[in-house]
């Protein structure tokens, strides 16, 4: 059973759902409403990431000899389970997480999807026939998986990064231990729940939770996994990488943002305000590809700032569940606190503000993490909010005298993940496609999201440049077999 109790939450090892050999557990409440206990979640030891390793070892062989259409079969049982439930998970994800309904069904109709497309992969090809130089020789390319695959997530898409990291590992072979974020582990345990009702076999998926320093640093050091698939901050995916590479395993990080949006002379205004503000608030700004500085060209920045703070004044903050409300709260007191310095940071350093900054701390807000959407002018490109990620719903405006300039600008930053142009003038879009320092380029169209069938990841520090989700993911879930028959 996935609770010992109506709020107490489980590991699940070797098709079981089981207690931490810590007897602890951790309390996660709700960010709008600090009142409201969405969980509790184990606090595991190392005694039980080793179990569920030793569980993944065991079932890795007779997994990888299903074929690739047995395998999908069990990911379409799982799809199908999930949107049957796909209520319960988005309003508990909202609840844990905070970002709102729509969103949270949003991204819960997006793992259902994410899992039918891999399902289909088991019938696609893995491999190529190459002419060889003998003429009674047959030479071709198969894959086979890695093994057990550790795969660690974060809390700000509880269903989605879980699916899209387990799924293509499930589907070419591995078995699979995942740690999530403790802060949305209640979600990420609703999520395996499905896997076990569509009856997968024992020991194909654990899932062990708690802390990033025992469980996901464990996952890093283990002999026993193979490869590890990381999507969280910098800080965290440097030292598993070189922690991982140090025993040799595969490792996979995807990072931080600081994602751009030049706007251009000749841009229409209302779009690109439109997915400033889409791309910039919506999630509270916690999205990685979230949208953290705009460059806008000085022909049209009085217009594009007006129409930009007469939107945004119309937006609703408050609770996720509540339907009027378009911006949930922060995810947690320690990332509004975060948001609150880069504020105070911004500020200090000379950056005009002109709408927000401030914690809302009225009777209907006063039991949750809210802030208000924040929109800084006159920043520079040395300040500390126009080159750290802030992950909360923070814009910078720039003023550009050129094209070229937000180009510079744009890439003057550490991290290379997301970026996004408006204009009508092919020769820009050309040039921005070429010339832009990142991995997701956007044009016409707000920094975040990517289509699930196509490749997802960054370049600079925001990625170990590998990629996740589409046909690409192969790339880092199998290795490639050369065969010679003669």
């Amino acid at each position: 059973m996935l609770k010992t109790d109506e709020q107490t939450y489980l590991n699940f090892i070797n098709g079981k759902w089981k207690a931490s050999n810590s007897a602890e557990v951790k309390k996660n409440t709700n960010p709008a409403n600090k009142e409201d206990v969405v969980g509790f979640v184990q606090k595991s030891t190392l005694a039980d990431l080793n179990e569920a390793v030793e569980a993944a070892k065991g079932a890795k062989d007779g997994w990888h000899k299903l074929s690739g259409d047995a395998r999908g079969k069990y990911l379409y049982k799982v799809a199908n389970v999930l949107e049957s439930r796909l209520e319960d998970i988005a309003t508990t994800l909202t609840r844990e997480m905070g970002k709102t309904l729509p969103e949270a069904r949003g991204e819960t109709a997006r793992g259902v999807a994410i899992l039918r497309y891999y399902a289909g992969e088991g019938l696609r090809e893995i491999g190529n026939v190459i002419p060889s130089t003998d003429s009674e020789g047959l030479m071709f390319t198969t894959r086979t998986p890695l093994g057990v695959v550790g795969v660690i997530t974060p809390w700000n898409f509880p269903v989605a990064i879980p699916i899209w990291k387990m799924a293509p590992a499930l589907i070419y072979g591995n078995t699979v231990v995942i740690k999530p974020a403790s802060e949305a582990a209640v979600t990420c345990a609703k999520v395996i729940e499905c896997f076990a009702e569509a009856g997968i076999p024992e020991g194909v998926v654990n899932m062990v939770t708690g802390s990033g320093s025992v469980i996901g640093q464990g996952i890093a050091e283990h002999p026993d996994i193979n490869g590890v698939t990381f999507t969280g901050s910098n800080a965290v995916g440097k030292q598993i990488g070189q922690t991982a590479l140090a025993r040799g395993a595969k490792y996979q990080l995807e990072m931080g943002g600081k994602n751009p949006v030049i706007v251009a002379e000749d841009a229409d205004l209302d779009l690109a305000v439109k997915a400033t503000i889409s791309g910039g608030l919506s999630s509270t700004g916690q999205k990685c590809t979230a949208t953290s500085r705009v460059l806008v060209h000085k022909a049209v920045y009085d217009e594009f700032k007006q129409k930009l703070l007469s939107q945004i004044e119309k937006l609703t903050v408050g609770d996720g569940l509540g339907t009027q409300n378009w911006m949930g709260p922060c995810s947690s007191e320690s990332q509004l606190n975060t948001v609150l310095s880069y504020i105070e940071k911004g500020k200090e350093e000379g950056a005009t503000l002109l709408l927000g900054g401030n914690r809302l701390m009225d009777s209907e807000h006063e039991s949750g993490y809210f802030i208000e959407p924040t929109v800084f002018e006159n920043v520079t490109p040395k300040m500390t909010i126009s080159q750290e990620e802030i992950f909360g719903p923070v814009l910078a405006l720039t003023k550009v005298d050129s094209f070229e300039e937000a180009i510079q600008l744009a890439n003057d930053v550490e991290f290379g993940l997301s970026a996004s142009i408006f204009t009508n003038n092919i020769q820009k879009m050309l040039a921005f496609i070429n010339d832009i320092e990142v991995g997701m380029v956007r044009v016409n169209a707000e920094t975040a999201g990517v289509e699930l069938q196509a490749p997802f990841g960054g370049m600079k520090n925001s990625s170990s440049h590998s990629r996740e989700q589409g046909r690409a993911a192969i790339e880092f879930f199998t290795s490639i077999k050369t065969v010679f028959i003669k």
